[in-house]
């Protein structure tokens, strides 16, 4: 099944994978929904840490696989590959661009594991204490970033109210917890095959 909205999405990721699940290769309609989530995960880590397409690069150069992830223009036509985006580009994404991305996100979620554990530690502080997240500086200041991303770059859902958004940034940003951790890049990409499977 095709993500098609933050709803479907926020039931789909899930931040805690079966461990035993082997990783086989994605088939061709598996990537079709793979590249939309991939884009997400990396869109809720670049609305709480800021990073930019440069330290993904950074980060692809380090773990070997810039032949993959070569530059700008590279990244940004494999991001296009998201069914969600707007004025979709390249449509096509094949199995190692798709396990690059997933060793870049989870390199870069480790990076910023600090920032990813506070915002996560104050979602459930704020949650115990019935207060709303978009009140605090921090949640607040990424839920902003990360609506205002979506809307910009995603076709969106007509349908889809604010509610939804911030549901699917708080899920995204307590799935990157997952993915900090050890064998965050296997937990990430299992994730990414269960939800298609759905």
């Amino acid at each position: 099944m095709e993500p098609s909205s933050p709803r479907e999405l926020n039931t789909g990721l899930s931040s805690e994978p079966n461990p035993a699940q082997s990783p086989a290769p994605p088939t061709p309609r598996q990537l079709h929904s793979i590249k939309a989530q991939l884009d997400l995960v990396l869109l809720a880590l670049e609305a709480l840490t800021g990073l930019g397409s440069d330290a993904m690069l950074v980060a692809a150069e380090s773990l070997g696989v810039s032949d993959l992830l070569s530059d700008r223009v590279n990244l940004w036509r494999l991001r296009q590959a998201s069914p969600l985006r707007k004025g979709q580009g390249r449509k096509k994404l094949d199995v190692d661009e798709a396990r690059a991305l997933v060793l870049v996100t989870c390199h870069l979620a480790v990076s910023h594991r600090d920032t990813i554990r506070q915002a996560v530690a104050r979602l459930e502080q704020v949650l115990g204490q019935g207060q709303p997240p978009h009140r605090t500086a921090q949640l607040g200041d990424y839920l902003d970033a990360f609506s205002n991303a979506y809307q910009d770059r995603m076709e969106g859902d007509p349908t889809a109210t604010t509610d939804e958004l911030t549901a699917l940034g708080l899920k995204l940003l307590v799935d990157l917890l997952f993915y900090s951790g050890p064998g965050g890049s296997r937990k990430l990409w299992v994730a990414l095959l269960d939800r298609t499977e759905t």
